[in-house]
């Protein structure tokens, strides 16, 4: 099996967490939502656009993204 192919099976299982994840409140269950978010930018960006063949062009990407996705992740906390 080729790589891409073990990506997509990743992809349709973190999106199946995510849909697990739609039935519970609370930070928690939001704040794994995010994680999942992360994980899933992170696998496209990697390896369907190919960019860890790139040195420094994934962690351009992907630590923005979690600096973000952190920042919404705690404002929600907040807002609770």
């Amino acid at each position: 099996m080729d790589t891409l192919t073990k990506t997509w099976i990743c992809l349709i299982g973190l999106t199946l967490a995510t849909t697990a994840l739609a039935g519970f409140d609370g930070r928690l269950a939001a704040l794994a939502v995010l994680a999942l978010a992360w994980l899933k930018a992170r696998l496209i960006l990697g390896r369907f656009l190919h960019l860890e063949a790139i040195p420094g062009w994934l962690s351009a990407f992907t630590v923005p993204l979690a600096l973000w996705l952190a920042l919404i992740g705690g404002l929600h906390a907040l807002a609770l």
